[in-house]
């Protein structure tokens, strides 16, 4: 699944859609602790946290993450959506729970994954 095809699922809410989304998802990745996320989220992965800060947003970027989904109803702060302006990072929310957010996700990845089958 692509960042494209994430947006176009109508799954969450668009913030902002950043640069490059035909950019393959990997999987979900589930993080609220920045230092964490910036040694172990995988490149290509939909980052979920509810951490909307700027901070987020420069630990996506040098990790490579796809997007951004912010959960539990979080939203950016005035400073961060400048900066994923700025950097072309797509930021995508839902009210939903972290988890919740990530088996969505997850579930249409393995679905997609059994259509190549």
């Amino acid at each position: 699944m692509t960042v494209q095809e994430l947006i176009d699922s109508g799954m969450f809410a668009v913030v902002h859609v950043g640069e490059n989304t035909e950019r393959s998802i990997s999987r979900p990745f589930c993080c609220d602790l920045l230092s964490v996320a910036m040694s172990r989220a995988p490149e290509g992965c939909a980052w979920v946290t509810v951490m909307g800060n700027m901070n987020t947003l420069a630990v996506t970027a040098l990790t490579e993450a796809a997007c951004v989904i912010l959960a539990e109803g979080a939203a950016l702060d005035e400073m961060a959506e400048k900066k994923a302006m700025q950097q072309e990072i797509t930021v995508l929310s839902t009210s939903e729970p972290i988890f919740e957010a990530a088996l969505k996700i997850w579930s249409k990845l393995q679905k997609e994954g059994e259509e190549w089958n």
